[in-house]
């Protein structure tokens, strides 16, 4: 394996829209969602170590999710996780993460990974990346995996490239917040809009340096630890100084101010399992077209479900169609598949009304 690749995976994310099932106490990417063997974070975790050395995988997470990770990845090492002392959005993080490896490694270049997406052609990923790392490895850019849309998605950001680039990573226009139905059919139809997934590929001298140009407060906050970095101080500092950091996207921080961002088509099928509709888009389905994971299901005039229960629990459905049907511990949720989206201010009401030992 390359040593100077270098993976940040993101992992501190709490996954509302997908109660009961993740709360804040053991968010979604702790969960095996699938039924697979493997929870997200497990999985993500195993992609990226087909590339990068177990070494060289950062992990980024709340504090209170520290044993969690250590319990899920035993091959991690507790300075390999990257714990956060309050939530700041990803840009602090990852300019954290990034000065944190170029001081191991000034020839270092990353990836920042969701940890919670499904993709099965894990070559394919291994394939695109790599090729994003090499352009970084001798050229100042920034680079950012696009998914081919496949339907006017109004739930993702889009990627729009320049149509007159015909390299295999094409020069990024612009990045375009998520749209409204008709706005979505007219970037199919122009050809040259990708999903943006979140994925990300830079050298770290790269992205240290944008930030440097974009976001000098935030460069300058982060940069005065840089000899704490990797040492028994860095802990204290961390503490005292990331809670001022400012609350900004990556996306707002960086890349809508940099003219050097370059995206690759990912030539891999993706799912960002955002909510229980692309779970159950995800799963396979039986005679009745209904999605299960661990249940036992008895079904009677039941179709297009997403059925989820404790694993061999049955679960006795009649006369219900597309609906979310999941049943853990003392929550049971029976909601509607075209309302997902609620699903968050469900949780709000539930916290209010019953407290937050069911959230």
């Amino acid at each position: 394996m390359n040593k100077d690749y270098y993976a940040v995976l993101m992992a501190g994310g709490v996954g509302s829209r997908f109660w009961p099932i993740s709360t804040s106490d053991n968010p979604k990417q702790f969960h095996d969602m699938l039924g697979t063997g493997s929870t997200l974070i497990q999985k993500t975790f195993q992609r990226l170590n087909k590339f990068v050395p177990t070494e060289n995988i950062l992990i980024l997470t709340n504090e209170r999710y520290n044993d969690l990770v250590l319990e899920q990845l035993p091959m991690v090492k507790q300075d390999q996780v990257v714990l956060e002392p309050a939530m700041r959005n990803t840009a602090p993080c990852i300019l954290y993460a990034a000065m944190k490896i170029q001081k191991m490694n000034e020839n270092a270049v990353m990836i920042v990974a969701p940890s919670d997406h499904w993709i099965e052609d894990e070559e394919a990923f291994a394939n695109d990346v790599t090729a994003c790392f090499e352009k970084c490895k001798t050229e100042n850019v920034l680079c950012t995996l696009g998914i081919k849309p496949s339907f006017p998605n109004t739930g993702f950001g889009y990627i729009e490239f320049d149509k007159s680039d015909n390299s295999q990573i094409k020069k990024v226009n612009q990045f375009r917040e998520k749209p409204d139905y008709e706005t979505a059919k007219d970037f199919l139809a122009q050809g040259n809009f990708l999903w943006n997934a979140g994925i990300f590929m830079w050298s770290v001298k790269t992205i240290v340096d944008a930030f440097k140009s974009y976001q000098p407060k935030q460069h300058q906050l982060f940069h005065e630890g840089v000899s704490e970095y990797n040492t028994s101080g860095e802990r204290e500092f961390i503490a005292n100084n990331y809670p001022k950091a400012e609350n900004i996207s990556i996306d707002y921080a960086i890349l809508e101010n940099s003219n050097a961002i370059y995206v690759l088509e990912a030539t891999f099928d993706w799912n960002d399992l955002g909510t229980w509709g692309s779970l159950y888009d995800k799963l396979d389905k039986n005679q009745h077209n209904n999605a299960v994971v661990n249940a036992k299901v008895l079904s009677q005039d039941a179709n297009g479900n997403m059925i989820r229960s404790k694993a061999g629990k049955v679960v006795v459905v009649d006369g219900l169609n597309d609906y979310i049907i999941v049943d853990k511990d003392e929550v049971l949720l029976i909601y509607p598949k075209t309302k997902e989206q609620d699903i968050k201010q469900v949780l709000n009401k539930v916290k209010e009304t019953f407290g937050d030992e069911y959230a």
